[in-house]
C-alpha cells in the first residue's frame, strides 16, 4: 500500500511539474519580440578649467537628439547658465542654448566638435534671427583650442 501511495504521489508531483514548466515555456515562446526598442539615453559630463575660467557641460543623447545643461563661469565676465537641445551629426553637435545671464534670458546657437574624450567649442560669425543669435554659416565654424571641455565622471 505504501508503494502504491508513493508511486501515485510521485506521478502527481511529476505531472504538476511538467504542466507548470510547459505553461511557462508556452508563455515565453508565444510572446512577440519587441521590435520598437529605443536605446536608453546616455549621460556624459565635461568640464573646462583654465586659469580662473570654468565651464561645465552635461548632456544626454538618444539617437541624434542631444539635450543638456551648460554653465559658463568666465573670469570678469557675466556668468551664464542654461539648457541646450540640438542634433549630433557624426562628431559635431549644433544646438540652441537657452541661458540666463544677469537675470536676462537669451538664446544662441552653440557648436561642439567631439575629439576623443574632449569637446571643442566652435565659433563663427553670428546674426540675429527671430530673437536668437544663430551662426551665419555653419560650414565656416572654427574649432580652435580656446575652450576645450574634458570628459569627467558625472555626479
Amino acid at each position: 500500500m505504501k508503494k502504491i501511495f508513493i508511486s501515485i504521489f510521485s506521478l502527481a508531483a511529476l505531472f504538476t511539474a511538467c504542466q507548470s514548466n510547459n505553461s511557462e515555456k508556452t508563455a515565453t515562446d508565444t510572446a512577440a519580440p519587441d521590435t520598437n526598442i529605443v536605446p536608453a539615453s546616455e549621460q556624459y559630463c565635461y568640464r573646462y578649467i583654465k586659469n580662473k575660467d570654468t565651464a561645465t557641460l552635461t548632456m544626454m543623447s538618444s539617437g541624434t537628439i542631444t539635450t543638456g545643461e551648460l554653465k559658463y563661469n568666465l573670469y570678469e565676465k557675466d556668468k551664464n547658465s542654461g539648457i541646450f537641445e540640438g542634433e549630433l551629426r557624426g562628431d559635431t553637435l549644433i544646438a540652441e542654448y537657452t541661458f540666463n545671464s544677469e537675470g536676462k534670458e537669451s538664446v544662441r546657437q552653440v557648436a561642439f566638435l567631439k575629439k576623443g574624450n574632449q569637446l571643442v567649442e566652435g565659433f563663427g560669425d553670428v546674426e540675429e534671427k527671430n530673437g536668437k543669435m544663430m551662426f551665419k554659416d555653419k560650414s565656416k565654424l572654427t574649432f580652435g583650442n580656446s575652450i576645450v571641455f574634458n570628459k569627467v565622471d558625472c555626479f
